[in-house]
């Protein structure tokens, strides 16, 4: 089997998802067009994409490394700790804060990707109709 085809089959699928899936996942999704790909090859073949530069490697909190396809640049995410919903950040706004703590610290940060935890403003507004509730309840 050759690997660009591998590859190619991992973009394309990690493309229509525009989701982020773990190595199994993506192997499930691949092994319908290549039934004889094994789950060894899309694990090397996810390690070159990552180290390409083409794919990201993330760990969102769920307990599972994830792999997004990076066609649209570097981006960074927000992660709702309650629900689990994923918001995208552009990079223009996190480079500007990495400049910022490389100037104050002189030190030089070298990631690509930046995940922050939270809540986002569904279950805040959620938590406060709740907090509400039982204030009135009491």
């Amino acid at each position: 089997m050759r690997t660009s085809s591998v590859d190619q089959i991992i973009i394309e699928t990690l493309s229509k998802e525009h989701a982020h899936l773990t190595s199994l996942q993506v192997f499930e999704e691949i092994r319908s067009q290549l039934p004889a790909v094994n789950l060894s090859t899309v694990y090397r073949a996810l390690e070159r994409l990552v180290k390409l530069g083409k794919v990201s490697i993330s760990d969102m909190g769920t307990g599972s490394t994830v792999y997004e396809l990076l066609a649209d640049g570097l981006h960074h995410h927000l992660v709702c700790q309650k629900c689990g919903n994923v918001m995208t950040i552009g990079h223009e706004e996190v480079s500007r804060f990495f400049a910022t703590i490389q100037q104050q610290t002189q030190f030089d940060i070298v990631t690509n990707h930046l995940i922050l935890f939270g809540t986002c403003k569904a279950c805040q507004a959620a938590s406060e109709l709740q907090k509400d509730k039982t204030t009135t309840d009491n």
